[in-house]
């Protein structure tokens, strides 16, 4: 593979990031692979995209936004602040259960809705995860009447808000809301699959049936007030060398050649 070039940029400015947290891992090697290509340094902001918008909104210094929907760097855009919104990367949302809690695709929804079961979600609004989940619950409705209002009222919205409990540094968020017993069974990315089995290998992962299955567009746009600097980084991630370490985490990578979702 010819390896990506890029003209001679300002060192002393870094490129400003802010992206979801479920991009953590995979926007790090991107970034030292900008930063070894180019040498410009990226200071990234990792936080729910829906928190990461509010604080851009107001006014917060940045220049490139990845957000784990399409929605969140809209709102930037059709205000002025930012640029046209380009789908960078896919996701989907599983099922993460607890060791000893036997689960598959087929009873998963009975599962979630046994009383006896806690169910994690992250927060809507504040975290495309819960917004997410919360299409899982919707979906829920067209096979069994009630549904949805059931999960809607169990679900238990652990991870993403303003107020929510940090995990330890380097500690799935998700895994460790699993761990301590706060959930039996957690809606979450399946990107997180990767770091929940070098964590806590006794955690199952569980795809949802067709019927219950809901995707996740990643958006990408660039601040309008950006630098050279932030858009060379956008341009890396969206490129052959970004999409490859977009996928090698689990995302589906659109811009990728003959790629699809996952």
């Amino acid at each position: 593979m010819a390896q990506d070039t890029f003209p001679a940029a300002p060192r002393r400015q870094p490129a400003l990031l802010h992206a979801a947290g479920s991009l953590r891992a995979a926007l790090t090697e991107v970034a030292q692979a900008f930063e070894t290509l180019t040498g410009v340094q990226v200071e990234p902001a990792y936080a729910p995209s829906g928190l990461l918008r509010e604080r851009l909104a107001k006014g917060e210094a940045a220049e490139v936004f990845a957000s784990a929907n399409m929605d969140h760097p809209a709102a930037l855009a059709e205000a002025g602040l930012a640029e046209p919104v380009v789908l960078f990367a896919r996701n989907e949302l599983c099922a993460f259960v607890r060791p000893g809690l036997m689960v598959t695709a087929e009873t998963v929804l009975e599962r979630m809705l046994d009383p006896s079961i806690r169910l994690g979600t992250s927060t809507p609004k504040a975290d495309p995860s819960g917004d997410y989940a919360f299409e899982v619950f919707a979906r829920a409705e067209a096979l069994m009447p009630g549904a949805r209002a059931a999960l809607e009222a169990k679900a238990l919205q652990l991870t993403g808000g303003p107020s929510s409990a940090a995990a330890p540094d380097g500690v799935n968020a998700y895994g460790h809301e699993l761990a301590r017993g706060e959930a039996d069974i957690f809606l979450a990315y399946c990107t997180n699959a990767q770091p929940l089995a070098r964590e806590q290998p006794g955690v199952t992962l569980v795809r949802l049936p067709p019927a219950l299955a809901v995707g996740a567009d990643y958006g990408l746009t660039v601040m309008s007030a950006a630098s050279p600097n932030g858009y060379r980084l956008a341009m890396f991630i969206l490129s052959q060398a970004g999409q490859e370490i977009l996928a090698k985490h689990g995302f589906a990578a659109p811009v990728l050649p003959n790629s699809g979702s996952k």
